[in-house]
């Protein structure tokens, strides 16, 4: 189960990191080339966003990274990071897979009673 919360926090974390890209990016666009009507309009909290796009993907790939050693503190980061993405981007096409892979990471590495068998 720690193995399984390993990938899927990094993975997690590297897809989050695209969708976090993206979306810091898409406000600091807005903020430079000013809004188009019906085209590119300035979300409601852009720093809200732009904190979840540098949080988020982070807390998934550490939860993950530590995942076979502190299984609770990367169970806690996996599923904050899950949380995170949620609350900062919504629920759609390009985020389920983050949000899904972390918050399963997540569940499984608090479920992890004793280490891995070899």
């Amino acid at each position: 189960m720690r193995n399984a919360a390993l990938v899927l926090g990094i993975i997690a974390g590297v897809i989050g990191l695209m969708v976090g890209f993206f979306a810091y990016g898409y406000t600091e666009f807005v903020n430079w080339f000013g809004e188009v009507d019906n085209i590119a309009e300035q979300v409601d909290n852009p720093d809200k966003i732009r904190a979840v796009s540098l949080i988020a993907p982070i807390l998934a790939i550490a939860g993950g990274a530590m995942a076979r050693s502190q299984n609770i503190a990367a169970g806690a980061l996996l599923v904050a990071s899950a949380a995170g993405m949620l609350w900062g981007f919504g629920f759609g096409v390009f985020t389920m897979f983050p949000i899904a892979m972390a918050g399963l990471g997540g569940i499984l590495a608090f479920a992890a009673q004793k280490p891995d068998a070899h």
